[in-house]
Formats: C-alpha cells, structure tokens, sequence
C-alpha cells in the first residue's frame, strides 16, 4: 500500500499516522507538507525569496520529524515532498503525479459556521478520486465498524482492503441502515400492509448483504463480533452507533461522482465525518 500523508506539523495530523499504524500491516509513506499563504490578505506583500526559504525550512522540520515517527511505527519511510501555497492544490496535484491507495489527513472537526466554510480534508474529500483516511484524535484502535448498503461496490471496497488490514484482536462490527419507507414516500395514506410489506423485503435484502460481508471475512479466518441491521436515516444511525459502541474506525464506501453532484446532493460520509470522533476511511470503488 502507498499512501500520501499530508502534515502541517499539528498534532492532529500526526494522530492520523498514529491511529492508522494499527490497522494496516505494511505501507509506504510519502509526506506532504505544504506551508499555506493563502490565508494572506492582497494587501500584504512579502519578499518570495525570501519567504520561500523561510517556508522550506519549516517544512524541512516537519518533514525530519515525520520521518521518525513513521519509523517508530514500523511503517516504511518514502518520498517527503514540500511545497509553499495553497495545500489544497499541492496535495491534489501530488496524487495526480504518482499512484497512491490512500490519503491520509487529520480534521479538526470544526462546528457551526466553520463546517459551511469548509476545510482542506473535505475539500480533498470532495476532488480527490482515490480513497481517504481521515482522524480527528487519537483513539484506542481497536473497534472497527464496516458499513454495507448491499451492492457490488461494498463487497468491492472490502475486498480490496482486506489484504492490507491487521485484524487481529480487533473488535469487529458489521451494519447495514434501510431507509424507513415512511421517509421515502410523500402520500401520508399509504396502505400499511404494503409498508409492512416493503420492510419485510428490505430486512431480507440487508440480511443478505451481511451475510455476502461476513462470508467474505470468514474466507479470511476473521471473527466478527456483531452484526446489526438499523432503519432510519443512514447517515444518523451510523452516527449514532459509532457513538453507543465507541468505534474507533469506520470504513465507508463512495462512488466517484463528479465533485458537482457531491456539492448539491450531499452524502453520508460527509455527514458522518462531521458528526463522529470515529477515524473514516472513505474507500472509493472503482467502477
């Protein structure tokens, strides 16, 4: 596995390298770390050389101690790269240069107004095409919770993964979330029996799906320790069970729809990253 570590010498940043050293079994790790001037109002000038080199030094500190932190996490030290600018751009246009499985970034999971001005990991959530791993603090890496709507793109996700993950005495949790038929209609007179009847076929189209995932971790010799199917909102019940049994990570599948459609549709790992302390891995599917 190849993965872009992006750092700008915080403690959150690091955290992310922290928590995800326990849950793959062997990764490359090239470190980005780009100081952002972009913040500066028009009116302030300064002399580009001169910040320039002030710039690279700061990243050349971050980018030393970023290297023995991945050796002391037994991870495989690979390209550092430093940049002045907006990071962003500089993050985005290093995964367009090389070939990586992952991203990884730390959030500082900001509130009410902060969240509607966005952040440099939703914003490379939103462009970028590869998969994300996103932490907020250090957690206990032990509880995982993979999520599954039922379709090929879950198995998919999963499958690619697996071979990279150490799963051993790791707590495993499996769940799917059916829409409540109650939302998904606007005629308020709808017949109940039909209702009854579509939550029926609901509940055993999730029972497969959990099955497919648990099949597909018993090939693996992987024990699970609870599998659950909620009705309701998906992004809310998630949500809410990452809180109630303390999950240190969640896998979450995405498909790679234009960066339009995620702006004006919303979707759930936006609204499970805000919401959680939980780390998400956000896996993209291929097709």
């Amino acid at each position: 596995m190849k993965i872009l570590f992006c750092t700008d010498g915080s403690k959150i940043s690091f955290n992310a390298l922290y928590n995800i050293s326990a849950w793959i079994k062997s990764a490359v790790i090239d470190t980005i770390c780009v100081i952002d001037w972009s913040f500066l109002p028009d009116e302030i000038t300064v002399e580009e050389e001169n910040f320039t080199y002030s710039c690279a030094n700061v990243a050349d500190t971050i980018l030393d101690y970023a290297e023995e932190e991945i050796k002391k996490l037994g991870l495989i030290i690979g390209n550092r790269i430093k940049s002045c600018g907006s990071a962003i751009d500089s993050i985005l246009e290093q995964t367009e240069s090389d070939d990586y499985d992952l991203i990884l970034m730390g959030s500082h999971g900001k509130k009410g107004i902060q969240k509607w001005l966005g952040s440099v990991s939703q914003e490379i959530i939103n462009s970028s095409k590869i998969s994300d791993y996103i932490a907020k603090e250090q957690n206990n890496r032990k509880k995982l919770l993979l999520t599954t709507d039922g379709t090929k793109c879950s198995l998919e996700i999963i499958s690619k993964i697996l071979p990279d993950l150490k799963l051993e005495n790791k707590e495993i949790h499996i769940c799917m979330v059916n829409e409540d038929p109650n939302f998904l209609f606007l005629d308020g007179a709808l017949d109940t029996n039909w209702l009854i009847e579509i939550q029926k076929q609901q509940h055993k189209y999730a029972a497969s799906a959990i099955k497919d995932m648990q099949s597909l971790l018993q090939e693996q010799n992987i024990k699970i320790n609870e599998t659950v199917i909620l009705t309701g909102i998906p992004a809310q019940k998630i949500i809410d069970y990452a809180r109630t049994n303390e999950i240190d990570l969640i896998v979450l599948g995405s498909k790679n729809k234009s960066k339009l459609d995620r702006f004006l549709t919303g979707s759930v790992s936006k609204r499970v990253l805000e919401n959680v302390v939980s780390d998400i891995w956000l896996a993209r599917c291929e097709n």
